[in-house]
């Protein structure tokens, strides 16, 4: 029995450390949001050819990131 509850503590402080706390979630989210503006400033160059659609790509996924992470944190807690 102890053996199964060694084991069984040592799975779930093996899940623990995958799992980030709110505040690193946070801090990741507002690295990602300050990119932002560097992509729609890689919009403005007139020279940027096909990347344009990547870029667009990019900026669209990233949009929809934060949108997600809005409507699961609520706004109080970010």
């Amino acid at each position: 029995m102890l053996d199964y509850e060694l084991s069984l503590n040592l799975k779930v402080l093996k899940h623990e450390e995958k799992i980030m706390d709110l505040q690193t979630i946070k801090e990741r989210i507002a690295v990602v949001e300050s990119k932002r503006d560097y992509l729609l400033s890689l919009l403005e160059q007139p020279n940027l050819g096909t990347l344009r659609i990547d870029v667009n790509q990019a900026l669209e996924e990233l949009d929809e990131l934060i949108d997600e992470f809005r409507r699961i944190v609520p706004e109080k807690e970010i």
